[in-house]
């Protein structure tokens, strides 16, 4: 297991009231065209924990990128000009209500800047967990405003494995994406796509076996088994001074926030390097010290971490009373990935 100590809260009283956000939690983060931060949040609400007015998702909150290995400072918040951190896309009309069946929320589950444009993939969900349709939104202006793309894929697409996501822009000009249910019961697809056709549904390719091999554009195959959550694919330098590949991910079966360390986007997950950066606790035995968090999941991380100071965004949410129900950011020192 890794050494990883808690930074700081991001969200809640004292940190995002001039927001509008009381209770929130993910927090997807990544860099815009212009240099700063992205942090794309779920649920959110005005009060501290879950219920109450305010309800909408997903929101946005932005960070200087300068000083955030002492907790991210949020400079400001999506949806238009307001200080009020507004949901990121308008209710759909009428007839778009009644052409989907009515959702209840629209989740995040990542986010990737390609060029001048940043694109969002986010869930919609018919009461939490029952996802009717997947689709990337965009965003032109560094993350303030997000238009629907029309790319969208049905909450059964792959058997319902193509629902929760994360992605990476790799030097071969595709993106590569590990994709899986929204339910923490499965393992890991894997899909990439051209990334000048990233909304084009029809370019995505999934990685298969068939014909006794593994190969792109055979039948979608389980790349490894599991009850995987939120899943986070970045790449960070280390200190040899390579830039390494990461899959971060809430291994709910365990329940943990691990990390696997892969030398190719479709590298044997069986095989790769994996080490624990945070584990489950109860209530009473908790210690953000020492990486124990009760009710955790998320795992997302920072823009500007290393292998060596590697800062992620975890969130908790106590079930019973509703508080905590925020996101924290964590410092883990993953150089034991590389042996």
């Amino acid at each position: 297991m890794a050494v990883t100590t808690k930074i700081a809260d991001l969200t809640g009283p004292g940190h995002t009231d001039r927001f509008g956000i009381g209770g929130t939690d993910l927090g997807i983060v990544a860099t815009a065209p212009d240099g700063r931060l992205v942090a794309v949040f779920g649920d959110t609400f005005d009060r501290a924990g879950v219920g109450g007015p305010g309800w909408r998702s997903p929101v946005v909150l932005f960070a200087d990128p300068s000083g955030f290995r002492d907790g991210l400072r949020w400079t400001g918040s999506g949806g238009d000009t307001a200080d009020y951190a507004c949901r990121l896309v308008a209710k759909p009309t009428t007839n778009w209500f009644a052409l989907h069946k009515r959702i209840t929320t629209i989740l995040p589950a990542d986010v990737i800047t390609i060029g001048d444009t940043m694109y969002l993939h986010v869930m919609a969900n018919k009461g939490l967990g029952n996802v009717l349709w997947s689709e990337i939104l965009a965003s032109t202006d560094h993350g303030v405003t997000w238009q629907r793309t029309g790319c969208e894929w049905p909450g059964d697409h792959c058997q319902g494995l193509f629902q929760q996501l994360t992605w990476c822009l790799e030097d071969d000009g595709y993106v590569y994406a590990y994709t899986t249910g929204f339910q923490r019961r499965d393992g890991l697809l894997l899909h990439r796509v051209p990334a000048d056709r990233i909304t084009d549904a029809e370019a995505w390719e999934p990685w298969g076996f068939a014909g006794e091999r593994w190969g792109w554009g055979n039948p979608p195959t389980l790349t490894v088994p599991g009850a995987f959550g939120e899943l986070n694919l970045r790449k960070v330098p280390g200190p040899d001074g390579r830039e390494h590949r990461l899959l971060t991910f809430f291994d709910a079966g365990n329940y943990r926030i691990d990390t696997m360390l892969l030398e190719e986007p479709n590298a044997d997950l069986h095989r790769a390097p994996r080490t624990t950066l945070l584990r489950g606790s109860g209530w009473d035995d908790e210690d953000h010290n020492t990486g124990r968090v009760a009710q955790l999941y998320g795992g997302y991380v920072v823009p500007g971490s290393t292998l060596d100071d590697l800062h992620v965004v975890v969130s908790q949410w106590n079930t019973t009373t509703n508080w905590p129900y925020r996101s924290m950011q964590f410092r883990a020192d993953a150089t034991g990935l590389l042996g």
